[in-house]
């Protein structure tokens, strides 16, 4: 572990010895291969506040990126939601407006169930009564007038027969 870290040829990255397994646990993971070859080269080029500078970026931006993975997921779940719910009133009303649309479509059966009856009842009652009415009305009348005037005929005016 003395040895120094090998620079590229170009001097441009870092050779770092690569070990096959991936190590399991945070101890493991600090001491493989690569891991302590970047922090010899840390501290063999004296490149600590740079290199807790660049992690402490790092660190930052992906607790940003997590924070605002989870707000798009709030989000999109605040939507969803809001979606389900405007879907819900819609139903809600499109079963009103049917519910409406039938109960005025009853209705107006009904009514025109009840117009055809009292057209039916009109035109049954108009066929009677006129016929009756006309036949009461011509028969009474002359019925009356004919014996009064056979009665009229009959008994003597009294002005009348006392001049003779």
């Amino acid at each position: 572990m003395s040895e120094k870290v090998k620079l590229s040829k170009d001097g441009s990255s870092i050779d770092f010895v690569q070990s096959e397994a991936l190590p399991t646990s945070m101890k493991k993971f600090r001491q493989s291969p690569e891991i302590e070859g970047f922090y010899r080269f840390i501290y063999e080029n004296d490149l600590q506040k740079e290199a807790y500078e660049i992690l402490d970026r790092i660190i930052n931006e992906r607790r940003d990126q997590k924070l605002a993975q989870k707000m798009q997921q709030k989000n999109a779940a605040k939507e969803a939601s809001q979606r389900v719910k405007d879907e819900a009133k819609e139903e809600a009303r499109r079963q009103k407006d049917a519910a409406k649309a039938a109960e005025l479509k009853k209705a107006q059966e009904a009514k025109e169930k009840a117009d055809k009856k009292a057209a039916a009842a009109k035109a049954h009652s108009k066929g009677a009564k006129p016929v009756a009415k006309v036949a009461a009305k011509s028969l009474a009348p002359k019925a009356a007038a004919k014996p009064a005037a056979k009665s009229a005929a009959k008994a003597p005016v009294k002005g009348k027969a006392k001049k003779r």
